[in-house]
């Protein structure tokens, strides 16, 4: 490990215990936070989290967030109606910015929501979350409100696979870390850097182009660190993050986003096909399925013409 990176992990890697709630909201004064879930067809999760966030972090004696949106990105479930149940503001990803059609991916939806937030930080967390906890908010809201040196903060934790613990982040290991490690080293001290809960400075985000699918979130820290530094990101420990897990055709296609997403930043050059073959078993035995791997990005926010008229407004 580089003594960069060696350097970093003492004074930018956190636990959530290290800055109380108390601590926090203290030092919030007159920042705006806002949180985000990305939400397609989560019905069974999404209402939890949210009434967590509600209960704990948007009451008058704890007024940490002032804004929880759901984006729903065409849900064929309850997903909508038990995230307004709960007490989120909702807003389907077609209704925003309809002069730009949208495609499918969670990334096409984080760069949304910019759209429809106001929060000087927003903060990112998954829909599908079990046994959620206030603390993956708190934790990487706080070192934001506390350090004016830190834009950006992913959370890092324990994944158990089923009943065995630490063997969730197959991609991460098999993928995102080697890629890491080789290309750019200096963010190899990240413990989950494919995670879906970080939060950031909108400055720093409106900045930034967002790849549309699975590679949003190397894409995002990659180019963070060149746009700001490696000082201005950090790590907060907020404990075990129970999910749900995919299978292992999805995994192969995640993956191949994410080596796409890697390639492009590695030299912006061409891709020659942008396409996986994965394998299933048929009646005629093992039958090929070619899937397109997510080759598009929206630019930065910031030159979005109606981001910036509502900036002026």
């Amino acid at each position: 490990m580089l003594e960069e990176v060696e350097r970093w992990l003492a004074r930018r890697s956190w636990s959530v215990s290290d800055r109380p709630l108390d601590r926090v909201l203290a030092a919030k004064r007159g920042t705006k936070v806002s949180v985000v879930l990305p939400a397609l067809n989560e019905e069974a999760t999404v209402g939890d989290i949210v009434s967590v966030i509600r209960r704990e972090l948007m009451t008058e004696s704890v007024p940490l967030v002032d804004e929880l949106v759901v984006i729903d990105s065409g849900s064929t479930d309850r997903t909508a109606e038990v995230a307004a149940a709960a007490g989120a503001r909702v807003v389907a990803r077609d209704a925003i910015l309809p002069r730009i059609p949208a495609v499918p991916g969670k990334g096409e939806v984080l760069w949304r929501s910019l759209m429809v937030t106001s929060g000087d930080v927003v903060c990112f967390v998954d829909a599908d979350l079990r046994d959620f906890s206030a603390d993956f908010v708190t934790g990487i809201v706080g070192p934001l409100l506390t350090d004016p040196d830190v834009d950006f903060v992913k959370a890092m934790y324990d994944r158990p696979f089923g009943d065995t613990p630490g063997q969730g982040g197959r991609v991460t290991e098999l993928v995102a870390r080697p890629l890491l490690n080789l290309h750019w080293p200096q963010l190899a001290g990240f413990v989950q850097p494919l995670g879906g809960e970080y939060a950031a400075r909108r400055s720093l985000l409106e900045r930034l182009p967002f790849p549309v699918g699975y590679g949003v979130e190397l894409g995002l820290l990659v180019d963070a660190l060149h746009t700001v530094g490696l000082d201005a990101l950090a790590q907060v420990d907020v404990g075990v993050r129970k999910h749900r897990h995919q299978d292992g055709q999805a995994l192969g296609r995640m993956a191949a986003a994410i080596y796409r997403t890697a390639q492009l930043r590695l030299s912006r050059g061409h891709l020659v096909r942008p396409r996986l073959t994965q394998f299933e078993r048929g009646e005629q035995g093992f039958e090929p399925r070619t899937y397109a791997v997510d080759t598009e990005e929206r630019p930065p926010m910031a030159e979005i013409a109606e981001y910036a008229r509502r900036r002026v407004a």
